[in-house]
Order: C-alpha cells, then structure tokens, then sequence
C-alpha cells in the first residue's frame, strides 16, 4: 500500500498525540500536550497511508542554522516498514529549504538516527536555548538521551 509524507493538518492533532504517548507512556519521549501540538502544528509532518495517520514527526527551529527533529513516532503497527525512515527525510528535506546547516535530535533511540547519518555529538556543543523543554522532563535532571547532529548541507 501506497504511504504519503505531508505537513499536518489542524484536525490531525489528536491522532498524532495519540501517536507519541504510546512512546512517552514508556518513557521514550516526551509527552506533548494538545496546547503545545496545536501552538506547533506547523512543524509537524504525518505519513498517512489508506487515509490513515501512521506516524509523525516534527522539525523545530531552534537558530538561525540549526533545528531539531522531535516527536518521531511510528504506529507500532507500521514499524520496519520504512515510515520512520521517509519521516525523517522529509524534515530534513525540509532543512535543506529553509537553509538549516545542522538538524540534531536528542533520543533514546540512536541507532535509527546513526543509521541515517546522524553523528554523536556532546549536549553541551548544542545552544541552551534547546534545554527549555528538559525541565518539563520527568527525567531531569538525571538525562540519559543522546545528542546526535546530521549535516545538512
């Protein structure tokens, strides 16, 4: 079956939350609330097949020439199927729009992103602005995500 890769649309929003706390219920990213998804629905892509939300993922400005992939998550039903994969491709497409040098993420999951050529990179090359959201973390301030950076151009 065909998959598409678009932006989101105003009327996904609770499909999408429902998609990232089935990872943040096991502690593998952090929970968004509908304010916060509904305030940065513009940063958000969807990957829908048979008229169906399969996954989403966020690209958020943070610099002038860097953003961050957030929120990847893929119905558990689609993983190994290349959802993840054509998600993360098109935020960095994305990217390369908009002119970015470097897209980092911060995950749990660092084999997927290394797999796609994302490098190690220590937290404390990124800029503090990004570190907001880690005190809303049930995590913090004991974090254990790895910084990873891809290069985009």
């Amino acid at each position: 079956m065909l998959m598409e890769v678009r932006k989101s649309r105003i009327g996904e929003v609770h499909r999408i939350r429902e998609l990232i706390e089935v990872y943040a219920s096991k502690q593998l990213m952090l929970s968004r609330s509908l304010s916060y998804l509904y305030d940065n629905i513009r940063d958000y892509f969807v990957a829908v097949q048979a008229d169906e939300i399969i996954g989403c993922c966020s690209l958020h400005i943070c610099w002038q020439d860097l953003a961050e992939v957030k929120s990847l998550a893929v119905d558990p039903c689609h993983l190994g199927k290349g959802v993840g994969t054509a998600l993360l491709e098109s935020a960095i497409s994305e990217a390369k729009t908009y002119g970015f040098k470097q897209v980092f993420t911060l995950t749990r999951e660092p084999n997927f992103f290394l797999k796609h050529g994302f490098k190690p990179l220590e937290k404390d090359k990124l800029p503090m602005k990004i570190w907001g959201e880690c005190l809303n973390c049930p995590r913090h301030p004991d974090c254990d995500e790895q910084a990873l950076i891809y290069d985009v151009c």
